[in-house]
């Protein structure tokens, strides 16, 4: 039985149901115009923080994805030495989270370039500087082994083949008609969800498959939007926060144990995708709008002298956005954020309410008496 979707014979002719993916593809597009618009009232200080925000968010999310844990000083360090932020210490920084940072860069930035060969090698190159994934030798910049490429998981003892790849001996013609059918095809949210899913199914590595698959998603949304704002969402972070899903949409598309007709058909994937994608763009327009919000409410409150305790304590409600700050703020926390007395915190407060930028909870008194910060719309 022809188990996997590349060897069926029309392989890869996918084809999609898009009056299923229609409705999504509007919302996605809509957020896509919304992001583009907000940016056009925002300095270019917060847009530069957001963008430093997403990208940390892109290079810890996507290696979480395949089980490795990067260290955050760290990454923030090597973007700062990529895009020379001097605000920030570059000397945390290390080899192998420098050259992932590049390639998020080169993906989110050279859109124009083609996608060829040498641009993947190099990327590989780059994940796997020392020729090792962990401690085993692996193939680097250069298509996988002769061994079989198999995904397994499961217990052990009980452990399930997912998916096994295209063999070695046709790589070179999977690629070629891959890269083919990248460099000739426009830009479209279908043909991000197509080179994300055709890319790991050639599976053409040894290691860092997803990894350099999700960079080409990103080559694709910079070439739609242009790069005005790719770099300000990370899609790997809404990824890794449906793991399961993800593996599970690649499991259902990539393998047809459970499917009985129309094997190259990639509408199951497509829906997850772009729901992912819908995720992301929403969570970074709640972002944006703090940061709206966040830019109005010190406009207004500059002038009036704050001390830096009560500024800590606004900032961190303002930065997590008022409707996600747990509990509400109360004395015992402004202790707790700001270590100071209860005295002072009391102090505090007060003036805070007498200047207007908090209010008292209506129905708190006494010793549960809570605060909110006010908003104005």
């Amino acid at each position: 039985m022809k188990r996997w979707i590349w060897e069926q014979e029309a392989y890869p002719h996918f084809t999609y149901d898009l009056n299923r993916l229609e409705r999504l593809i509007q919302e996605v597009s809509l957020e896509q115009g919304y992001l583009i618009a907000m940016t056009q009232t925002m300095d270019s200080d917060n847009i530069a923080q957001r963008q430093l925000e997403a990208l940390i968010s892109e290079a810890i999310s996507t290696s979480a994805i395949e089980g490795e844990i990067l260290n955050r000083d760290s990454v923030k360090a090597s973007i700062a030495r990529k895009l020379g932020l001097s605000s920030i210490d570059s000397s945390k920084r290390d080899e192998s989270t420098d050259y992932l940072i590049e390639i998020l860069i080169d993906a989110n930035t050279n859109y124009d370039q083609s996608l060829t060969l040498e641009r993947l090698f190099g990327w590989h190159n780059a994940l796997f500087p020392r020729g090792y994934s962990g401690l085993s030798k692996i193939n680097v910049a250069t298509f996988r082994g002769e061994e079989p490429m198999e995904v397994i998981g499961g217990a052990a003892g009980k452990e399930k083949t997912y998916y096994v790849a295209p063999p070695r001996s046709i790589l070179e013609d999977e690629m070629e008609r891959y890269l083919q059918w990248f460099n000739t095809t426009q830009p479209s949210l279908i043909k991000a969800c197509i080179a994300h899913l055709w890319f790991v199914i050639i599976h053409p590595f040894d290691d860092g498959n997803g990894r350099i698959g999700r960079a080409i998603t990103d080559l694709v949304l910079s070439k739609i939007e242009k790069s005005s704002i790719s770099r300000l969402y990370s899609m790997s972070s809404a990824i890794n926060n449906d793991r399961n899903g993800y593996y599970h949409a690649l499991e259902k598309t990539t393998g047809y144990v459970h499917k009985e007709s129309n094997h190259l058909d990639i509408t199951q994937w497509c829906e997850w995708f772009l729901t992912t994608l819908h995720t992301a763009l929403i969570d970074t327009k709640k972002k944006l709008n703090y940061i709206v919000q966040k830019t109005a409410f010190w406009d207004k409150y500059r002038e009036y002298g704050l001390n830096p305790r009560q500024t800590k304590v606004l900032n961190k409600i303002l930065d997590t956005g008022a409707e996600n700050f747990q509990g509400s703020l109360s004395k015992k926390k402004y202790m707790t954020i700001t270590d100071t007395a209860s005295t002072t915190a009391s102090r505090d407060i007060t003036q805070l309410l007498e200047i207007g930028c908090i209010r008292q909870i209506e129905g708190t008194n006494g010793r549960n008496v809570r605060y909110e910060i006010v908003i104005e719309n």
